[in-house]
């Protein structure tokens, strides 16, 4: 079973479509939840993918100018096919919960910044800014680390041009 949540407007105003109901509608009937769209246009239909809607209903006509009931907010077919692949796009975007890298952020890693040993630092000497800058490519540590590495001492002799990491580091 799934749940449709509806706005009874015709067409519904986008301000009356309250599509944060879909989430208490899933949680409080322990129910698959999805959106009977009568708004103008995708743009409901989608975020309200985006916030768990498994199934949208709208309403379809070949020609709106053929009139009709509702032809006013239906869509024709270069609208569908503009609907299904928004949907799937946002549906794509929710991904999983996850802070890991993926795999087009590691693609481009020569294009971000990261903590590299600028002149050479010998075993048990200071991290100081004079000897680590966040420069390109991001194959050491993140920038975010700077204030963390600061005053820390080297483990061996590092070479300069060397990205920082943590096992370089007491």
């Amino acid at each position: 079973m799934i749940l449709l949540h509806c706005t009874s407007a015709y067409p519904a105003p986008m301000e009356d479509m309250n599509l944060r109901t879909l989430q208490r509608l899933a949680a409080e009937n322990d129910v698959v939840v999805g959106l009977s769209d009568h708004s103008m246009g995708v743009t409901a239909s989608v975020a309200a993918v985006a916030l768990g809607a498994a199934l949208v209903e709208k309403h379809f006509t070949l020609n709106r100018a053929d009139g009709g009931v509702d032809s006013d907010f239906s869509l024709e077919p270069e609208e569908l096919a503009r609907l299904v692949r928004e949907c799937h796009d946002a549906w794509l975007a929710l991904g999983s919960e996850s802070f890991d890298e993926t795999p087009s952020e590691i693609i481009n890693r020569d294009h971000r910044r990261s903590l590299y040993v600028v002149h050479d630092v010998k075993a048990g000497e200071a991290i100081t800014p004079a000897n680590v800058r966040s420069i390109r490519p991001g194959y050491g540590l993140a920038p975010k680390h700077h204030p963390d590495v600061m005053g820390r001492t080297a483990k061996r002799d590092i070479a300069r041009g060397t990205p920082l990491d943590w096992d370089l580091l007491n």
